[in-house]
């Protein structure tokens, strides 16, 4: 079991290779999978996959949990978990969350840091901490933003097993297709954000996890030096006079 990491072109692929445990994370793989959003500076995003066709990220693993005999064993090894997490949130480039088969626990706290998700419309979704004695806690807490607070509630009081088309009307995937189409459907949303300014991509990422933070009027406050900032690079200069050029 290990992550794996690879460059196609200006995208970077991260992939939880644990097919065999329906690629749980254990204290390793998550050291492993928070280092790898650290991306070279022409990378333009990067897709976060799980291995096989079973699970995208089957939570963390029951039995390196099951060992935990003390709060700060406990402390220590969610930590890590929110490590992973917030690694994604900080990546500099957007994160595609590709999710096939099963996403659970600690999967789906992964999947809700990326900034992007689609999912094969057979997956299947829980945060099933409660039934076996935890609870969903560090980036569960990105949830009520995501999909409400009712059905933050339900998902992780009730802890049921939810389908792909019930996720993405409660808001927490931006799109569902059919299996053989999930690698295409990457593809595109990857060229659409070929189409864009890379800085401008960066600082937009920036601008939206600040606004997660902040009040309403200092978030939009917060937009007048992001679109100040951009005139630090030619990107803007460049881009739009060949959008002029073109429209001639």
């Amino acid at each position: 079991m290990r992550i794996d990491i690879t460059r196609d072109g200006d995208i970077r692929r991260v992939t939880v290779a644990n097919d065999a445990k329906l690629n749980t994370l254990n204290s390793e793989l998550l050291l492993q999978l928070a280092a790898a959003f650290e991306v070279e500076d022409d990378i333009r995003a990067v897709v976060l996959a799980g291995e096989g066709p079973r699970a995208f990220i089957g939570g963390a693993d029951i039995r390196e949990m099951g060992a935990v005999a003390t709060p700060d064993q406990g402390r220590a090894f969610i930590e890590r978990v929110h490590g992973a997490c917030a690694a994604i949130r900080a990546c500099r480039v957007p994160v595609i969350a590709r999710i096939q088969g099963w996403c659970l626990g600690a999967g789906l706290e992964i999947a809700a840091a990326c900034d992007l998700r689609i999912a094969a419309d057979g997956a299947k979704f829980g945060m099933p901490e409660v039934r076996v004695g935890i609870p969903s806690v560090v980036e569960a807490a990105l949830l009520p933003g995501l999909i409400g607070w009712g059905r933050t509630r339900r998902l992780l009081l009730l802890a049921e097993t939810l389908d792909a088309a019930t996720m993405e009307a409660w808001g927490f995937l931006e799109r569902v297709v059919p299996m053989e189409r999930l690698d295409p459907a990457v593809e595109e949303w990857i060229a659409l954000l070929r189409e864009a300014g890379p800085v401008a991509i960066a600082n937009q990422k920036a601008l939206i996890r600040a606004w997660e933070d902040l009040p309403l009027s200092q978030a939009i406050a917060a937009g007048i030096p992001a679109f100040a900032k951009s005139w630090e690079t030619a990107e803007p200069r460049a881009m739009m006079g060949h959008f002029l050029n073109r429209r001639r």
